[in-house]
């Protein structure tokens, strides 16, 4: 079995399931100091809204599927950073798929402002509870492409930069600084890349190297 290959074409689901769940519902719903009319669009379109919270918590499950697979192909190069990487992201799923019941708190509370509001903004904060875990599991992930030999080493210093890039805008966000720009829209590339060099090139779990 071609593992690596399996590993990028999970990771590669994630995007499609990350951008449904993550960014379209704030896009799509969401308007900006006018919470009338956000819930108006919840209203008026509920079972979409619905739809985003399925694929966010099917992005969880999807998210324990890659670490596993990827964990199977790190795991000769170095078991405890492996073991690491898989550690973090099972931190992360049960803090992101509970985080849900916030925006089911929004469907049972339309027609309520501040309730709504409360609900949204916990939500948010959530999310970005859950991105301390998505930026630190990509700190072992990199020392492990890094040293892997079969992945170029310049995909695991992306990896170590994009968990760096997550992890300082929860920061950010927590201690509410705004610099005008959000770090992990320039430190990503990592997560593209490991994402190709694994469909692309693939690696067979037998010939995992030390």
């Amino acid at each position: 079995m071609n593992i690596g290959r399996k590993a990028g074409l999970l990771y590669l689901l994630l995007i499609p399931l990350g951008v449904l769940g993550i960014l379209f519902i704030p896009s799509y719903f969401f308007v900006a100091d006018d919470i009338n009319a956000t819930m108006e669009n919840i209203a008026n379109d509920e079972g979409l809204f619905r739809m985003g919270i399925v694929s966010s918590l099917a992005t969880q499950i999807v998210q324990i599927f890659v670490v596993l697979a990827l964990y199977r192909l790190f795991k000769e190069v170095n078991q405890r950073m492996a073991a690491f990487m898989v550690i973090s992201i099972l931190v992360a799923v049960p803090i992101a798929m509970l985080n849900e019941l916030n925006y089911f708190a929004v469907l049972e509370s339309l027609g309520n402002g501040e309730q709504v509001s409360l609900f949204l903004s916990l939500h948010e904060y959530g999310v970005f509870i859950a991105q301390i875990f998505w930026g630190i599991w990509l700190f072992p992930m990199g020392y492990l492409a890094y040293k892997s030999g079969f992945i170029p080493k310049i995909i695991g210093v992306l990896l170590i930069i994009a968990c760096f890039g997550y992890l300082i805008d929860s920061m950010m966000v927590f201690l509410k600084l705004d610099l005008g720009f959000v770090f992990s829209d320039f430190t990503f590339l990592g997560e593209f890349a490991i994402v190709l060099w694994l469909i692309i090139k693939g690696k067979k779990e037998q010939n995992a190297s030390n």
